[in-house]
């Protein structure tokens, strides 16, 4: 094993490079992490939306899972696009297999411009399977009105669905606020307090791989040794100048600047 901080992501592929399996490589190498990626599904997509879809058959997920944590190991593991009951059951079966203590859980649904890629059949693994072995779920607002089974409207919403999800099995829950009116406010709730994340609501179009990349940048901050807490807090600091930096790019809603630290932009 390297001593090197690790994560790894198992999600979905992007053509268009703006979410999935590329925003989560890029959020890992912009936050100082060698990142390591399991795809469980192809998708033909842009900034305009999904046009068509494969998803990988569970063995080459298992397969790629075992492949990287027998070897180069993860010092945490973001989940992505896992788009049916046999993909959740087997992110599950190879978390539990190889001890995966540090799993944060993006519970993708739907894409930034509106196609559904997480299957009804899912909904109820989600809940029940992945949720337990959890260390961190991350849902918007629209995601956690469906898993929580509760209305999100505001902040207090927020802290009923972070507290449903805990106690439906994950360590932490962590309930976006882009989706909800106001300044954007995350409430994250670590099964004994809340703590409330706010930033400056940035207007632009340009937001594709928002969640991707959050959740992306907030397991890079665990693998290197941040708590919960403090991850979420780097983290949000970083997707909002990914946000505030985004450039158009497509016709549609472009991606965030992942690398808005690292290089001067066009004048």
């Amino acid at each position: 094993m390297t001593s090197v901080p690790t994560a790894m992501t198992i999600a979905g592929s992007d053509s268009g490079a703006g979410a999935g399996i590329q925003a989560d490589l890029k959020a890992f190498a912009a936050m100082g992490v060698y990142g390591t990626s399991v795809l469980t599904a192809i998708t033909a997509q842009n900034t305009l939306g999904v046009t068509d879809a494969f998803e990988l058959p569970a063995s080459i997920i298992g397969s790629q899972i075992d492949a990287v944590l027998t070897d180069i190991g993860a010092d945490a593991v973001k989940t992505g696009m896992l788009s049916s009951s046999a993909v959740i059951d087997c992110v599950v079966e190879k978390a539990r297999e190889h001890g995966v203590s540090a799993l944060v859980v993006d519970p993708v649904m739907v894409a930034q411009a509106g196609s559904r890629l997480l299957r009804e059949d899912a909904v109820d693994a989600l809940r029940r399977r992945l949720l337990p072995v959890a260390l961190l779920v991350t849902p918007n607002r629209w995601e956690a009105e469906v898993l929580a089974g509760r209305p999100v409207t505001d902040v207090a919403g927020a802290r009923d669905a972070a507290r449903a999800l805990v106690e439906m099995g994950a360590r932490s829950a962590l309930v976006k606020g882009g989706h909800i009116d106001g300044p954007p406010t995350d409430v994250l709730f670590d099964g004994s307090e809340f703590t409330e994340f706010t930033a400056e609501r940035i207007q632009t179009a340009n937001t594709h791989g928002t969640g991707c990349t959050l959740a992306s940048a907030i397991a890079a901050c665990i693998a290197r040794g941040m708590s919960v807490s403090e991850a979420v807090a780097a983290a949000k600091e970083y997707i909002t100048g990914a946000i505030r930096a985004a450039q158009p790019i497509g016709g549609g809603h472009g991606p965030v600047n992942h690398f808005y630290r690292f290089r001067a932009q066009p004048g």
